[in-house]
């Protein structure tokens, strides 16, 4: 598997390309914001490691890029901004995975197995897998990736859509917090986010869901609970 490392600092991008080269990916690395846009556009990478501060264009703004462009690829931001504020904001344009830096080796890697096994287990969904959920006023389509609520688009973003897909999957069950970051995120993160939170207060927003009708309910001290009467 390929993965494209982009990150300024020339020490810091050569202990990250031995290390994952050491467990059998190749690694390519860039220092330049735009040039890693243009690689990431022209070569099939499987995996994507992006810093934030970068020469040109930064990390936020190659993320951006990239899923305006539809381009699907996993992103693992590596970096050493380590709010919550940052932390939320990526995920919400697209990423797949936040480590901070510094960081430990066999952290490193496991996120990246973790992001890339999530990634395959997509990829081989079967046709007869490739369902549309239906709930009250929302329909999931899993194939083409979109969510009608009254008909209309709902707009969300890859996550929202993961979240929202993991709840259909799930009607009726009581999913704690846990289960939802190992699930959605694929690992548990290990900084007290309350991503989980802030990412279903999302999702209630655009499914318009209400305080006197709410499709995604809270459930005081275990976690959240879409319920169907199906």
């Amino acid at each position: 598997m390929k993965i494209l490392v982009v990150e300024d600092e020339p020490h810091l991008a050569q202990i990250v390309q031995r290390v994952l080269k050491e467990v059998g990916f190749k690694v390519y690395v860039e220092s330049d914001g735009k040039m890693a846009l243009t690689k990431i556009k022209q070569k099939k990478f499987d995996l994507v490691m992006l810093d934030i501060m970068l020469p040109s264009l930064n990390g936020d703004e190659i993320l951006f890029k990239m899923r305006e462009k539809g381009i699907d690829t996993p992103v693992i931001m590596l970096t050493a901004i380590g709010t919550q504020e940052s932390i939320v904001s990526n995920l919400n344009l697209g990423s797949d995975d936040y480590i901070v830096k510094p960081f430990k080796v066999d952290e490193l890697i496991a996120r990246v197995n973790s992001v890339l096994r999530r990634g395959n287990l997509q990829k081989k969904l079967t046709p007869k897998q490739e369902e549309i959920f239906q709930i009250q006023n929302i329909q999931l389509n899993n194939t083409s990736k979109r969510v009608l609520v009254h008909g209309e688009d709902a707009q969300l973003t890859s996550k929202e859509f993961d979240l929202l897909r993991f709840f259909l999957l799930n009607k009726n069950k009581v999913l704690s917090r846990e289960q939802i970051l190992e699930n959605v995120w694929g690992i548990d993160f290990q900084i007290g986010t309350n991503v989980v939170d802030v990412y279903v207060n999302y999702l209630r927003k655009k499914i318009k869901s209400s305080k006197e009708n709410p499709i995604i309910e809270t459930v005081i001290g275990m976690g959240y609970i879409i319920k169907s009467n199906e």
